[in-house]
């Protein structure tokens, strides 16, 4: 049986919980959660849905809270990221927006960006600060995902930008390994590998369960990407 006790404990609670709802802002615009219900903020959030830059400016010349956070956790540089929103995003890093400041799911409009070959927005972001060692929920540099995916000119931006080659993920992986691991062994993973190799990546260093980029090529049955590390000594 519940006691007379708990049942006070568990109303008080509910009572405290309604107070907090009463007392926090009013948004107009969906997903604006924390903070930044002014209007002009609001009109910030629209713009970045509406694709529209000069709206954007507008909300912002009106002292919009950049930094305002969607129901996500999201700021409107990232929302814009995620929706490959170019011109709302280069407004908002041009009025300094940050392109480290991450979602509830460890995305920065940088992590992000390099993770699905969102070229424009990457350059961007580096352009204005972005931290190319930053990790995500991983516990990998945005090269990783790069890689799996086989975004050449991704990989490309990123390495030359200095994220880091041979950083291992919390799974125990390499860009090389999940260039291997998580993709079809076909072009774009065979150049993948090669330019990994050429800015310095080391297929010795063995994956999570002790094996070389080379062996899990070899295993996978790519042979191409096996005969490119073997060419890379």
């Amino acid at each position: 049986m519940i006691s007379i006790r708990s049942a006070l404990l568990a109303l008080a609670a509910l009572v405290s919980l309604g107070a907090l709802a009463a007392c926090a802002p009013a948004s107009d615009t969906p997903g604006v959660t924390r903070g930044g219900a002014d209007d002009a903020t609001r009109a910030l959030w629209a713009a970045v849905e509406a694709d529209d830059a000069d709206a954007a400016q507008r909300a912002i010349d009106a002292g919009a809270d950049l930094e305002s956070r969607g129901a996500d956790g999201a700021t409107p540089l990232i929302a814009a990221t995620k929706q490959n929103r170019v011109e709302p995003a280069k407004v908002l890093l041009d009025a300094g927006a940050d392109p480290n400041a991450k979602d509830d799911i460890q995305d920065s409009a940088f992590l992000y960006a390099g993770a699905e070959g969102l070229d424009e927005i990457l350059v961007m972001t580096i352009e204005h600060g972005a931290d190319v060692r930053s990790v995500n929920r991983f516990g990998g540099t945005a090269l990783i995902p790069a890689s799996e995916h086989g975004h050449l000119s991704t990989v490309r931006i990123l390495i030359d930008a200095g994220v880091p080659v041979d950083h291992v993920n919390n799974l125990g992986w390499t860009a090389m390994h999940e260039a291997i691991i998580l993709n079809d062994g076909g072009p774009n993973q065979v150049e993948t590998v090669r330019m990994l190799l050429e800015a310095g990546a080391d297929p010795t260093i063995p994956e999570g369960n002790g094996r070389t980029a080379r062996e899990l090529a070899v295993e996978k049955g790519y042979g191409e990407i096996a005969a490119v590390i073997d060419a890379a000594g």
